[in-house]
């Protein structure tokens, strides 16, 4: 079994704490005699739970055809943009009740 910090414990030497999860091994933390966190090394972590590996989104793509749709052509016409706005917006007024 771990060994086993109460929560005020672990505040007053979170540095001790610390230490040990490195060392000796995964400490658990208490809440009002409940279990509620374990702390553990990076290293601990990394073995329990590896990187995921990366996707090759590349490859994917290529795999699945989409690749060889065919794109309309690139119109090379210069960009437009909408003429400025020569009036405010209208304000919205409220009628009294």
């Amino acid at each position: 079994m771990q060994p086993t910090w109460k929560l005020e414990d672990a505040k007053a030497r979170f540095s001790e704490l610390v230490r040990r999860a490195r060392e000796d091994g995964p400490q658990r933390v208490t809440v009002r005699g409940k279990a509620a966190v374990m702390v553990i090394s990076v290293e601990d972590m990394d073995r329990l739970r590896p990187e995921p590996e990366t996707p090759d989104w590349l490859a994917a793509l290529r795999a699945s055809g989409l690749g060889e749709l065919p794109l309309p052509e690139r119109d090379s016409s210069p960009v437009r943009y909408p003429p400025a706005i020569d009036k405010p917006a209208r304000s919205v007024r409220r009628s009294p009740r």
